[in-house]
């Protein structure tokens, strides 16, 4: 249905800057095959004003003249939709080609440097290089897991999904239903947000934990989606990044730098252990998990209950 209606827009934007003269609407209908393929006069007309109110919200400028007899007609003149002229400073084009080498995936690589090289040819500043490295660290940001591609792209066509989501406390996978909203990456690891239409409530999916293939499904979107910041907010927080309290752990002596970096007190204990104090909120326990053995929990006692839960868990396979 999407790609219908983006040819659908495609032909009628196509047809409204290529003509001399205004448009009507029986022209147009003749002219564009989904409109002839309208049922009755009143679907051609909802669909039309539709579509002509889309494309005016995706920038495009079309004119209504009315002509001698009374008959209203559409056109887009080009002159009236024509980009401005791109100019770019160093600082600018040094910025974009910074964004072009961040990503590692191969389609998302590829349309960034086609981004660029038409930048180039619309009037980048001469002597500049937007693939100049500009200092010793260069920016990555790794995408590894299959269900990223998908994913993002259920997220930007606003596309329900269902995967299979091994949680880390439990043993085996279970299917999703999920709107997603965004993806975003914190500590290196990617996650979902979205809407689990089986809980009815906002969830935060780490991509690494999903098992098999992200599935679209054709429904639209039931839950209405927050803005970005309360989306980002949501990932933070179910990412283990905002904290409400403090927690105790031992640490072994040489590891769990991460864990070091974000420690409010550090003492040694002797015995190859150190005491830490870290902050504590939602997400912590499937954080310490991943340090295995090197990590223990003394308090709180919720939290050392959650870690055992979710090693267990792993245990059993």
């Amino acid at each position: 249905m999407a790609i219908a209606k983006a040819e659908r827009l495609m032909n009628l934007a196509l047809c409204l800057l290529g003509t001399r003269r205004p448009l009507s609407k029986r022209e147009l209908r003749a002219s564009i095959e989904a409109y002839l393929e309208a049922g009755s006069d009143d679907s051609f007309n909802r669909m039309f004003e539709r579509d002509k109110d889309d494309l005016r919200e995706l920038g495009l400028v079309i004119e209504t003249v009315e002509n001698l007899d009374g008959e209203v007609g559409y056109m887009a003149r080009r002159d009236s939709n024509r980009l401005p002229p791109i100019t770019l400073d160093a600082e600018e084009a040094a910025a974009l080609g910074l964004a072009a080498k961040v990503w590692q995936q191969a389609r998302l690589a590829g349309a960034a440097s086609g981004a660029l090289q038409k930048l180039r040819a619309a009037g980048l500043p001469e002597g500049v290089d937007p693939y100049e490295a500009h200092g010793a660290l260069e920016p990555r940001i790794p995408v590894h897991e299959a269900a990223f591609e998908p994913l993002m792209l259920a997220c930007r066509d606003r596309r329900p999904v269902v995967f299979d989501y091994r949680k880390a406390s439990a043993a085996h996978p279970e299917p999703r239903h999920v709107e997603p909203w965004a993806l975003e990456c914190w500590r290196g690891h990617w996650y979902l947000a979205g809407f689990d239409r089986d809980r009815g409530a906002e969830r935060v999916f780490r991509l690494s934990r999903i098992t098999g293939r992200v599935r679209s499904r054709g429904t639209g979107f039931t839950a209405p989606v927050p803005d970005v910041v309360t989306v980002r907010e949501t990932v933070a927080s179910w990412a283990g990044e905002i904290a409400d309290g403090t927690a105790l752990i031992r640490l072994r002596s040489g590891a769990g730098y991460p864990l070091r970096a974000k420690a409010g007190k550090v003492r040694e204990l002797g015995d190859g252990w150190d005491e830490l104090e870290i902050p504590y909120g939602h997400g912590l326990d499937a954080w310490l998990v991943e340090f295995g053995p090197d990590v223990v929990v003394l308090e709180p006692a919720e939290l050392r209950a959650d870690v055992v839960d979710r090693l267990r868990a792993v245990a059993k396979g």
